[in-house]
């Protein structure tokens, strides 16, 4: 049997949405028969003004996607670090570059989830995941989202990044985060993302073979 393929891609600028990915990954591991890898959304941005930013290195050990790479996925788990409540310039050149995938419908019915992050409460963290389901709709993706999935996601005992649209940090002020219960509930979205992308790989496959037996049936009665 084939692996299905999951692809965590994820941009950040000072770390907070890469230890969510690294998280994601650990977690759509646990599934068997699933290939998953792990990618960054090239930066814009010169060395100069990340500097500035205070922003460390990218983590070159993880390569840039190029967007036709997205083309060989199953499903795609996409991390965004809020910009005013919005989708960074960088993820949205990558959706951007698209454009070929779009005109061919390679990426229709591929699943997508995505993650994030924002510095406050009150950063726009649903917004954010709102401003880019256009990508999704006009692409002909499906939008898997993490549900209530876990528990932390509906108690009040801390405060929790994350909503039914996906894991996310409150990074803060000082950068500590993500906490540990965000990392649970990222490691959590990430195993039950590839189970759904395995259980749907598998369905196509099983429908694909069911065509190909009533079409030699088809063919022996004629």
């Amino acid at each position: 049997m084939s692996a299905a393929k999951v692809y965590v891609v994820y941009y950040s600028t000072y770390g907070h949405v890469a230890k969510l990915a690294h998280a994601m990954v650990r977690g759509a591991r646990r599934v068997r028969n699933v290939d998953v890898k792990l990618y960054r959304v090239q930066e814009t941005l010169s060395d100069d003004i990340l500097k500035l930013m205070k922003a460390p290195p990218a983590d070159k050990s993880v390569p840039a996607i190029d967007p036709m790479e997205l083309a060989d996925a199953d499903g795609i788990l996409l991390g965004v670090p809020t910009r005013f409540g919005m989708v960074p310039a960088q993820t949205k050149a990558l959706m951007d570059a698209t454009g070929r995938l779009w005109v061919n419908n390679t990426l229709r019915d591929k699943l997508i989830g995505t993650f994030y992050s924002t510095n406050s409460q009150h950063g726009g963290q649903e917004s954010t995941i709102l401003s880019m389901l256009p990508y999704v709709v006009h692409l002909g993706m499906q939008f898997v989202p993490l549900g209530y999935a876990h528990p932390a996601l509906n108690e009040g005992k801390e405060i929790v990044g994350g909503s039914p649209y996906g894991a996310g940090t409150v990074a803060a002020a000082e950068g500590e985060r993500p906490s540990q219960t965000e990392l649970d509930v990222a490691e959590s979205q990430g195993e039950h993302f590839a189970q759904q992308t395995l259980i749907r790989m598998l369905g196509r496959q099983a429908f694909e073979q069911q065509q190909q037996q009533q079409q030699q049936q088809q063919q022996q009665q004629q």
